[in-house]
């Protein structure tokens, strides 16, 4: 019996040594001189910040844009733009000869003087039919034909202006009534030439692309966000851009446009953000990172510095007593600057460690050694 007793007290003395190994590699008992580089804190709420961070890029705001094209078929003979120039609205960019817009101009010459033979026959016709020469119909006759002639004319005049002719190019033209195939072809908007696709003798048609205008005084930052996600980003929500090439240059700002469908390849949601860019720094095609915040939300917090990562997990020494601190394994959020939000693990009012629990872990690991 005194045998069998002796049995159990072995076996339960094991079974406690054994829980306090389990147990004693996640504590730490701390040196006078160690406590001394320990600095303790009580966890408490903060304010969290949700964020997303995007690789995004720049472009050109494509509200400021403007692609220049000829408006007739016909060569060119003369281009007085180049990449890069500045140009103002109605600058000239190149001269275009048109034979088809020589054709124009000659109908629509050819109408008027219709227009106005065909006045005269009706005037005179008014006199006859006055003086009982001519009967009714013969003059609603003329009449008609005058009214064809001014459709005529409406029609060639009309074209004239589609071709870019303005109104006292036509006034010039019928007191003049010199055929001009020559065409400037002139810019719509104030802003920078950054795309040229035409040379002197080309021939080209309206629906080339000759030249790209760009106002370079506002740019838009561009990102994708993944679909899954897609519900993450409102218009409005505040944003920072960051880009590699201009570390010094963070710009803020609302989103002004988060797309309202999900692009069926990349199965990704566009989103944009409006920069100012006066000093022309930021350059279309730049890469950058684009982070969405959301409005902050008071959560239990800890500071980023009290996290210790062991086997790939996060962790905290928490203050047990005086001199003692226990290991423990914790759930965190993203970062928000130095602050991490608490998911697990912990409690508020908790005594961690924020400065030394590097030092802590190294005597703790040297323990578990021993």
């Amino acid at each position: 019996m005194k045998l069998f007793y002796s049995l159990i007290l072995l076996i339960i003395n094991t079974a406690a040594n054994t829980s306090i190994g389990a147990q004693t590699p996640m504590m730490v008992k701390a040196t006078p001189m160690l406590m001394q580089q320990i600095k303790i804190i009580a966890i408490g709420s903060g304010q969290v910040h949700d964020s997303l961070r995007l690789p995004a890029r720049v472009e050109l705001d494509q509200q400021r844009v403007a692609r220049i094209g000829a408006t007739v078929t016909g060569r060119i003979i003369e281009t007085r733009a180049v990449l890069g120039q500045e140009v103002h609205k109605g600058g000239q960019l190149a001269t275009l000869n048109s034979t088809e817009l020589g054709l124009a101009q000659s109908a629509y010459l050819k109408t008027r003087s219709q227009l106005a033979l065909r006045q005269l026959t009706v005037n005179r016709a008014k006199r006859l039919f006055a003086s009982d020469i001519i009967p009714a119909a013969e003059l609603e006759e003329r009449e008609s034909l005058l009214s064809e002639a001014d459709i005529d004319l409406r029609t060639a005049t009309d074209q004239l202006r589609v071709f870019g002719m303005s109104d006292a190019d036509l006034a010039r033209l019928a007191k003049e009534r010199k055929i001009h195939s020559l065409l400037p072809i002139t810019t719509s908007i104030q802003g920078t030439i950054v795309e040229r696709t035409v040379t002197v003798g080309q021939v080209v048609q309206p629906a080339d692309a000759l030249f790209t205008v760009a106002d370079l005084s506002h740019v838009w930052v561009v990102a994708e966000l993944p679909e899954q996600q897609a519900d993450w980003a409102r218009k409005g929500d505040e944003a920072w851009v960051t880009i590699p090439a201009l570390p010094d240059q963070e710009q803020r700002g609302p989103l002004v446009y988060v797309a309202d469908m999900v692009d069926p390849n990349t199965r990704t949601v566009t989103v944009r953000m409006a920069l100012p860019n006066p000093q022309r720094i930021f350059k279309p095609q730049m890469l950058a990172t684009l982070v969405i915040h959301k409005p902050g939300r008071q959560e239990l917090v800890l500071p980023d510095a009290a996290v210790v990562r062991v086997d790939d997990h996060d962790h905290v020494f928490v203050q047990t007593t005086a001199d003692e601190f226990t290991l423990k394994p914790v759930k965190l959020g993203n970062r928000d600057g130095n602050i991490r939000r608490v998911l697990g693990g912990l409690q508020s009012g908790e005594k961690v460690v924020v400065e030394g629990g590097f030092h802590l872990n190294n005597e703790r690991q040297r323990k578990e050694l021993e």
